[in-house]
């Protein structure tokens, strides 16, 4: 264990889709909007808009959506009224992951590296996550989001370690690019992407840090 404990010496957690399944909020979140400017509903069926609505930050999705529309203007300022909490019924924790950040915090520190730019702490706060990162890196704490790796390279640097010496956990094509910018072993949960390895529950991420 402690030879594990010094090869890989901080678990990244990507926050939607890995901690939590919030695509649902998510639709709500850019629905809301939509009806606002009376535009139909995101077609649920576009797996393109699925993807970018889910991993992407809320600019970048804000201009995938709304660049040229005469509205965009009137569309981000009222995206901003939206309340996270408004979209707390829609969000659920993936099953498992309370259990195994609650073995990974003896082995090892523990971040988040998320496109999600005011929310995290509410999130924290309201699923009973407090005290269990030691770096929470934001959208908005950085000048250039998922896929550029500077978020990824700020963690490293707040740990001061080298890539190897951590993983980044994620779902989308953002954070796999992110991690490969950055040099960071890349696990890919609940997806098809290439990583270092993939895993479909959280406890399996015990298993491989563990092997």
């Amino acid at each position: 264990m402690s030879d594990l404990k010094s090869r890989y010496k901080v678990v990244i957690y990507d926050c939607d889709g890995v901690i939590l399944d919030s695509i649902e909020s998510n639709y709500v979140f850019y629905n809301r909007v939509m009806d606002y400017l009376g535009r139909p509903e995101i077609d649920r069926d576009n797996i393109e808009d699925r993807m970018v609505l889910h991993t992407y930050s809320f600019d970048n999705v804000m201009e995938y959506f709304f660049s040229n529309d005469p509205l965009r203007d009137k569309a981000f300022k009222f995206a901003k009224t939206i309340h996270y909490r408004d979209l707390m019924p829609y969000m659920k924790m993936e099953d498992g992951f309370l259990c195994a950040i609650d073995q990974l915090k003896e082995l090892t520190s523990l971040a988040i590296c998320t496109n999600r730019a005011t929310s995290m702490d509410m999130i924290i706060e309201d699923f009973g996550l407090t005290g269990y990162f030691q770096c929470v890196m934001t959208a908005a704490q950085v000048a250039n989001p998922k896929p550029h790796p500077e978020p990824l390279l700020k963690v490293l640097k707040h740990f001061s370690i080298t890539p190897e010496e951590a993983l980044f956990i994620g779902d989308g094509e953002v954070d796999m690019l992110s991690a490969r910018g950055a040099g960071v072993p890349f696990i890919s949960y609940k997806s098809h992407l290439p990583g270092q390895t993939r895993i479909q529950h959280h406890m399996e991420i015990i298993q491989y840090v563990f092997q």
